[in-house]
């Protein structure tokens, strides 16, 4: 695998120097393992990137029946493998899932903050938020506490967490608290946790949306938040909406594009966003039309506009896909894909610019277009790009790999 990647990254002529012909003007390294102390049936990665540049991960290992721990490990960029894992929490009757995982975010003021999943009540998905501090690296936790205000045996999730000015978070989740009445309207909300530990007062962000595609959220540096999502219309129309907290009070939901996906079910594929001063990158999955396709979209003022989206897959998607955006302004988007029958499926990659223009789609590792390869993660931190994904298998378990940039 090793050389195969080293090719792949190479073909994306990366850097701001570099043409964005397949012909690399700066050699860049393969992409190569990263050991990662995660047990035999571990699941559900996530990354986040710290202020100074530490790279976190977070993931669920099995304990033991009907028992789940949650872990962390550090990684700094040039080192060789990850910290050893320490335990962020463990119990029983947690929801453990593919899709709907648990994140860490790192705030402003070093404090750690992480969320994972319990069920409240018996149904399957019948479950809540519960959210922990660290204040010293990770070392201690706070006691737990539920992350919403609804205790109703409704689904509670898709946590998108992003820092914000004085060591707060703005949270986001996707909340199933109508469905108790018999409403089954997915809504987003949102609150303001405190760099002390409290919260804000609840805000509902949209009244209805996608029931199970996971949200993604980014902060920006005039103190707005970005938080984007699948909307549901009440025609059935599943496409990416954005909703934007100007630093005062959150506005009203628009789309990012229309692509016009009606489909009468949720498709658990959720976007990805990056940003970088005003610039901003949202990456998606749609299949509008019958079509599948992956997505980008680019924005210059922070997310109140957008350009026109450019395609990326080859034809055969699957979704699921991350997004980073580089310190050109460009941005490297990866998604899962299997091309064809008889073809390798795996997690592909392209470089796409603002103005449109693309690299060729390369193999960064082979994958599955099953659920049980999850959704593969990728940080940029300092001159590699950092990933994390779940390697399926009897039992299967999280794997990592860097890719090393040239100078």
């Amino acid at each position: 695998m090793r050389n195969a990647c080293c090719l792949c990254l190479a073909a994306l002529g990366w850097f701001s120097g570099c043409a964005m012909s397949p012909e690399p003007e700066i050699p860049l390294a393969a992409v190569e393992p990263l050991a990662l102390e995660a047990a035999p049936g571990s699941s559900s990665p996530h990354l986040t990137v710290g202020p100074d540049g530490t790279v976190y991960a977070v993931w669920i290992d099995p304990v033991e029946e009907d028992r789940h721990a949650l872990r962390l490990a550090t990684y700094a960029p040039g080192d060789t493998a990850w910290s050893i894992p320490r335990t962020i929490a463990s119990g029983a009757r947690w929801f453990v899932n593919w899709a709907d995982v648990p994140s860490l975010a790192v705030g402003a003021d070093g404090v750690l903050v992480a969320h994972w999943l319990v069920y409240n009540g018996t149904e399957r998905y019948a479950y809540g938020v519960r959210v922990s501090r660290s204040a010293d690296g990770g070392a201690t936790w706070s006691a737990p506490v539920w992350l919403h205000e609804d205790d109703s045996p409704t689904e509670h999730g898709f946590v998108s967490m992003v820092p914000v000015a004085g060591g707060a978070m703005r949270v986001v989740w996707l909340d199933g608290r109508l469905f108790a009445r018999g409403d089954r309207t997915m809504t987003l909300r949102g609150r303001l946790l405190h760099a002390d530990g409290s919260f804000g007062p609840e805000a509902l962000l949209d009244e209805r949306v996608c029931e199970c595609c996971p949200t993604a959220a980014v902060s920006l540096d005039d103190g707005a938040v970005l938080v984007v999502y699948r909307n549901r219309t009440g025609e059935e129309v599943r496409d990416i909406w954005r909703v934007r907290f100007d630093g005062t009070a959150w506005g009203s939901p628009a789309p990012v594009h229309e692509d016009g996906w009606e489909i009468t079910g949720c498709p658990v594929n959720g976007p990805a966003v990056a940003a970088r001063g005003k610039q901003v990158v949202v990456a998606w999955f749609t299949a509008a039309g019958e079509v599948p396709h992956v997505k980008a979209a680019f924005s210059e003022d922070g997310g109140e506009t957008f350009g026109p989206p450019v395609l990326l897959d080859q034809g055969q998607p699957t979704g699921r896909v991350d997004a980073v955006l580089l310190d050109d302004g460009t941005a490297f988007v990866s998604w899962i894909e299997g091309k064809s029958a008889g073809e390798e499926a795996g997690l592909y990659a392209r470089r796409v610019t603002p103005d449109g223009r693309t690299s060729e789609a390369v193999l960064l590792m082979p994958s599955t277009t099953s659920r049980a390869g999850g959704y593969p993660r990728m940080v940029h931190a300092g001159q590699e790009l950092v990933f994390a994904w779940t390697e399926p298998g009897t039992p299967g378990r999280v794997r990592s790999a860097r890719a090393r940039l040239g100078n």
